[in-house]
């Protein structure tokens, strides 16, 4: 169940886990969807622009999958979880605006299959850790 927890007047989701970088991952079906938190596009303000990384794909933990574009900024968004692409958010390519109207939901951006998800799930944060890393910026 999802539940939304206000840190600092940005949302943290309770049913994802979470990257320093402010990614998050929600595990479906031994799949990981991908996309920004609300404290990334509220820093990046109006998003312009989504390039994404092709379907097929295999990348590392940490490695390049987007880049975002925004009247402020451009950001990279980076592959929490090593993996193979399994699909992208192609939405996002005429409609950026809805990573900045709904990031936790059809602002998405890709579906990993992860190689290690076990393994490297423990290197994500937990909503409270990552609300807590929020709270000290």
């Amino acid at each position: 169940m999802e539940e939304k927890i206000e840190v600092k007047g940005y949302i943290v989701v309770s049913d994802r886990y979470y990257t320093s970088s402010d990614e998050w991952v929600k595990i479906e079906h031994n799949k990981a969807r991908i996309g920004v938190t609300d404290y990334a596009q509220k820093q990046l303000k109006d998003i312009v622009g989504v390039e994404l990384c092709e379907v097929g794909r295999k990348v590392r933990q940490g490695e390049v999958i987007a880049t975002l574009d925004s009247i402020k900024a451009t950001a990279e968004v980076y592959a929490p979880l090593a993996g193979t692409i399994e699909e992208v958010n192609e939405r996002l390519v005429d409609a950026p605006e809805l990573i900045n109207n709904d990031p936790y939901g059809d602002g998405w951006i890709a579906v990993i299959v992860p190689s290690n998800l076990e393994e490297e799930k423990r290197k994500l944060l937990t909503p409270k850790d990552y609300a807590e890393l929020i709270k000290k910026r």
